[in-house]
């Protein structure tokens, strides 16, 4: 009997408008001092439905100041419209005006959730700016986080579990397990906290399988989203080494589709 096709979502991937696109690569590149894999563009994330076979992708692009803000969320909005492939996530900054009326904008324009960078837009995630933000949201929507850095604390994962117990109805997404360069901060805040989900983006090209398999044992695998942080990995490389970890079928199904289409509500 053949068997039928793996379902995937990826929850974690950026594209750019094409006049700020090799800019904004080059950009993330540098910031992390790590070449960067691909393109950044939609029509080269959507050839890894073929390549991959990878069937949704969540998209989304940071505004690192304010008056990117509705611009970006344009750019995504218009491409998602224009790719029914594409699922859009909302930039938003905390020190931009009108806050709360891009919050109210973007979902009533169907956004399936808000993606926020905090080293890149440079504020704590339990800053007195940023808490307004999440009021504002008022658990409408998932808040995806960037977690971790080496050099800065705006992201370190003590501070988003603040946040996960002062906002217990808000649904956070940790990305980089919680903490690129900080798994073990990551380890010692987040995983386990019941109502915090995590992203496996950025992470797998430095862990070991054995160490995912036990963080995701602790974290819970309903809890546990797959994300490739396409463009700065190679979204086919990054299932492979997924796949590496050792896990039954029926946990890769639900981390590589059912837990994202689930937390999105997605009818997919």
């Amino acid at each position: 009997m053949k068997q039928s096709k793996r379902k995937i979502i990826d929850v974690h991937a950026h594209i750019f408008p094409e006049k700020i696109r090799e800019k904004a690569v080059e950009a993330i590149g540098e910031f992390y001092s790590a070449p960067m894999q691909r393109k950044g563009s939609p029509d080269d994330l959507l050839t890894y439905r073929e390549k991959a076979g990878i069937d949704y992708f969540v998209v989304h692009s940071v505004a690192t100041a304010p008056k990117q803000v509705l611009h970006i969320n344009d750019f995504i909005h218009a491409q998602t419209q224009e790719h029914p492939e594409l699922i859009a996530f909302a930039t938003l900054h905390p020190k931009m005006d009108c806050l709360a009326d891009e919050i109210e904008r973007v979902i009533q324009l169907g956004f399936s959730g808000i993606k926020l960078h905090p080293d890149f837009q440079q504020f704590d995630i339990d800053a007195p700016e940023a808490q307004q933000l999440y009021a504002l949201v008022d658990n409408r929507l998932p808040i995806l986080l960037h977690m971790g850095d080496a050099h800065k604390t705006f992201s370190h994962p003590k501070r988003l579990a603040r946040m996960v117990e002062k906002f217990p109805g808000q649904v956070f997404i940790g990305a980089h397990f919680g903490g690129y360069n900080a798994w073990d901060d990551a380890e010692t805040y987040l995983i386990g906290k019941t109502n915090i989900y995590i992203d496996t983006s950025s992470s797998l090209f430095a862990i070991s399988p054995e160490r995912a398999r036990a963080m995701i044992e602790r974290h819970g695998v309903d809890k546990v989203l797959f994300g490739t942080d396409y463009p700065m990995w190679d979204p086919a490389e990054e299932l492979k080494r997924f796949l590496q970890i050792p896990l039954s079928e029926e946990e890769r199904a639900a981390i590589l589709y059912e837990n994202t289409a689930k937390l999105l509500k997605l009818e997919v």
